[in-house]
């Protein structure tokens, strides 16, 4: 699914300047972004854990979970976000159903990857 193309026509875009926190850990998550323009650094802790470039998802977990923040979002050159609530959230799903799928799959990944880290950790730990 192409994010990019979904929000094309999108008007309602919030900007958020080269530098500035997209959203910190620990904060409510009532929001997740499309990532339209710009590039963006996902963190866990001091940890640089995704690169995030246009057509990418943020904040997801903390919407679909409504649990506070996992992780901080900085914005590495200036950025164009489209906002998505929890009702539009549950209208993109139902009126577009690999939406949902899509969703999924990047949380996945994400999920994938930082197992990966997680066992090279471990990895440099034992040797």
């Amino acid at each position: 699914m192409n994010l990019l193309e979904l929000f094309r026509h999108e008007t309602d875009l919030a900007a958020i300047p080269a530098g500035q926190t997209v959203f910190r850990t620990g904060e409510p998550g009532n929001v997740m972004y499309v990532l339209i323009g710009g590039t963006a650094d996902v963190m866990v802790g001091d940890i640089v854990v995704e690169r995030a470039e246009p057509g990418a998802l943020l904040g997801e977990m903390a919407l679909v979970e409504q649990v506070p923040r996992t992780a901080t979002v900085t914005a590495v050159t200036d950025c164009l976000l489209v906002p998505i609530d929890v009702k539009r959230f549950h209208f993109l799903v139902q009126q577009t159903p690999y939406f949902a799928t899509h969703v999924m799959r990047i949380m996945a990944e994400r999920l994938r990857k930082m197992d990966l880290r997680l066992l090279e950790t471990q990895a440099k730990n034992r040797g």
